[in-house]
């Protein structure tokens, strides 16, 4: 189980300041106050008394709805986490073959497609097993016809590039 302790403001009676510079409802400073006159002028309003800055000299407090504060607070973090998933961008990998056969190579081709059109990117990617890293044509053929087959929704970011005994290449969605 996950809990997480939000840092809250200290409101009302929490409030250890004996004087504060107290900010109304509408945005209009009020002067400076004792916490008994902010207090009064808080209820006499139908609010709470938030401590908004208690490290400034002297310590700065606002006549607020504070579940709404609260409220607004949160949803806002929500709104920038979820900016935060949308500009991250997936990479799927596809494992491809040399010796791949028809219907597997379709499926891949398949399965990325819909990957592409969700935004994602893809990284198809074969590995040499045995004498077949003395052919590496065959598998810039599998590339060709899996790049071909995926043309007309990506393009080719990474050109294929060997690396150790296997070999990738990398594609986009088009904009």
């Amino acid at each position: 189980m996950n809990i997480t302790k939000e840092r809250t403001n200290p409101i009302n009676d929490n409030i250890r300041c004996k004087e504060m510079m107290v900010i109304g409802p509408n945005g209009e400073q009020l002067g400076i106050k004792t916490k008994e006159d902010a207090l009064t002028l808080a209820n006499y309003a139908g609010f709470d008394l938030v401590l908004m800055n208690e490290n400034s000299n002297p310590p700065v407090c606002k006549i607020m709805d504070y579940n709404k504060f609260r409220y607004e607070k949160k949803k806002k973090s929500k709104e920038s986490i979820k900016k935060q998933r949308e500009s991250i961008v997936e990479i799927k990998e596809f494992r491809l073959s040399v010796t791949i056969d028809k219907h597997d190579f379709d499926t891949r081709v398949k399965n990325a497609r819909k990957n592409l059109e969700k935004g994602a990117k893809i990284k198809a990617s074969i590995r040499f097993k045995g004498r077949q890293i003395a052919r590496p044509e065959l598998a810039k053929e599998v590339f060709d016809k899996f790049r071909d087959a995926l043309s007309d929704i990506a393009e080719v970011e990474i050109e294929p590039k060997m690396e150790g005994r296997s070999i990738f290449m990398q594609l986009t969605p088009k904009k």
